[in-house]
């Protein structure tokens, strides 16, 4: 089973969540592309210490939208999108290739990872955006979702994506960060969810019914309290089950 975490996601003096820590713990690394979040010597020094580590690189594209964090939707032409998209790859590219490593997938952030899982206009302009980037990088979402089933049509790799901390609608979808109930802050609970995903395949939705949740991988929130203590607690349970821990790339 694969961990991932969104790092990389402060802004000049404004530091947000701690990468550092993060990066000991899982093995991709979504890190933010200067959209929603980070900016170019924060992407050098982040693409850096995940290669370092052995962490696999993703580019975490997003909505040009510092001032909401990216987790407001816009309404984009599919070609602006697209564009926007390839721009924020090649962007984390290049410091990845400093690093001596590249960028090995590709993750939406916020808004518009919700956003792609339902509409066709920006589920597209992500895949055309990969697809004329590099069609071998995979893309990194929520199972079953619009953007899965178009990039699976284009070819591309989807790995799918369980959430940790995140409560889930009987339909599949996640429940809007507007909602109070929306993350889940007992580690315990967590924990369990997270072995459960890896083992049954399965997550139990708010209303308590159990649906299908095949995923290869595991995303963490690194800009929550308590992120790190999380991440050791969802690590040491995956391991107790007797899960290996690897990037799916």
């Amino acid at each position: 089973m694969d961990l991932n975490a969104d790092l990389g996601e402060g802004f000049g003096v404004w530091k947000l969540g701690d990468d550092e820590a993060l990066l000991d713990l899982v093995t991709s690394a979504n890190i933010a592309c200067g959209f929603h979040g980070g900016d170019p010597s924060i992407m050098r020094s982040v693409c850096a210490a995940a290669a370092d580590r052995g962490v696999a690189i993703g580019a975490q594209v997003g909505y040009r939208d510092l001032a909401g964090f990216g987790r407001r939707r816009i309404e984009y032409r599919r070609e602006d999108l697209r564009d926007e998209i390839i721009y924020q790859i090649a962007a984390l590219d290049g410091f990845a290739r400093v690093a001596g490593d590249r960028v090995r997938y590709v993750k939406p952030h916020g808004a518009l990872y919700n956003t792609a899982a339902v509409d066709e206009v920006q589920a597209g302009a992500v895949v055309d955006a990969i697809t004329d980037y590099d069609a071998g990088l995979p893309v990194l979402c929520q199972p079953g979702s619009t953007l899965a089933l178009l990039a699976a049509h284009a070819g591309l790799r989807v790995v799918g994506e369980g959430f940790a901390d995140r409560a889930y609608l009987p339909d599949g979808r996640l429940v809007p960060r507007t909602d109070p109930d929306a993350v889940i802050h007992n580690s315990a609970a967590v924990a369990d969810r997270v072995v459960q995903m890896a083992t049954a395949h399965t997550v139990t939705t708010v209303d308590g019914t159990v649906i299908p949740c095949q995923v290869e991988s595991i995303c963490l929130h690194g800009d929550t309290a308590g992120a790190v203590d999380l991440a050791r607690r969802v690590r040491a349970s995956l391991l107790d089950a007797g899960l290996s821990l690897a990037s799916f790339t």
